[in-house]
């Protein structure tokens, strides 16, 4: 019930630049649980942002009244990526010497919040439930851990997918858990879930 809501919610993303893409946002108004507006939508270019400073921005809403005030920091994101299968980072010789040399024993106290190095290989999926009429799904894979959350891309019209990609995460909590979880993408309505495991990483 309120034409100036304040949300003071914080979200962290992965950006990759070498993607260029834009940030959308939209805004809802919902009646009940059955009844939602668009208010407005409004999208901010990344790439145009300077980096390790915070951007106080005012963005119009297109085609409808009112705008949208936010902060948005552009920050590097260290220990984080996606990786083809064949240049994966721990399948480079000098790179293992180098993340090992990172987390022996006596650099244990270097950085207290740096206390490790996930790579998950994600290799394929078998016999996933059909979503669709046709008798297939279009399926991509999520792996969150902590804070972070990276997704493969989607296969489409398979029920045995192959993504083979590898995601790295830092670790920042020994007791975090790995969660991986596939749905089937459906346009432009939310994901229809196929299927979900986690892993604790005190279990690996």
């Amino acid at each position: 019930k309120s034409a100036n809501p304040q949300w003071r919610e914080q979200f962290d993303f992965h950006y990759f630049s070498d993607r260029k893409d834009m940030l959308d946002i939209e805004v809802w108004r919902k009646d009940n649980k059955k009844h939602e507006e668009l208010l407005g939508t409004c999208h901010v270019d990344i790439t145009a942002l300077p980096t390790k400073q915070t951007h106080c921005l005012e963005l119009p809403l297109e085609k409808h009244p009112g705008s949208l005030l936010m902060l948005i920091a552009v920050a590097p994101c260290t220990g984080v990526s996606i990786s083809d299968l064949c240049v994966c980072p721990l399948g480079d010789p000098s790179e293992r010497q180098q993340i090992s040399q990172r987390y022996c024993i006596k650099n244990s106290f270097r950085d207290i919040k740096d206390i490790g190095f996930l790579q998950v290989k994600v290799l394929k999926a078998v016999d996933l439930m059909a979503a669709d009429f046709s008798g297939k799904s279009d399926p991509f894979c999520v792996l969150e851990l902590g804070n972070d959350m990276l997704q493969t891309h989607t296969v489409y019209k398979n029920l045995n997918p192959e993504w083979n990609k590898v995601f790295t995460f830092p670790i920042k909590d020994i007791h975090d858990v790995l969660e991986v979880t596939v749905f089937d993408e459906d346009g432009d309505k939310p994901p229809d879930f196929l299927g979900k495991v986690a892993i604790p990483l005190l279990s690996v």
